[in-house]
């Protein structure tokens, strides 16, 4: 086992090798995913609604 200095030593020596996105690129992925998030949560939900209502329809409620 390392001791925690030594581990911190290697964090920060693989942090050196890490290539940072640009602000540019960051955002452009934020609002990428965010974007994404909500056509995906808008799908389910329709598909709730329809599942749902088609249940409902069923059991006569």
């Amino acid at each position: 086992m390392i001791s925690p200095a030594t581990f911190l030593k290697h964090v920060r020596e693989e942090f050196s090798h890490v290539v940072w996105p640009s602000n540019r690129t960051a955002i452009a992925h934020t609002f990428a995913v965010i974007g994404i998030a909500a056509v995906i949560a808008l799908f389910v939900g329709l598909l709730d609604y329809v599942f749902s209502s088609g249940v409902s329809h069923l059991i006569g409620f």
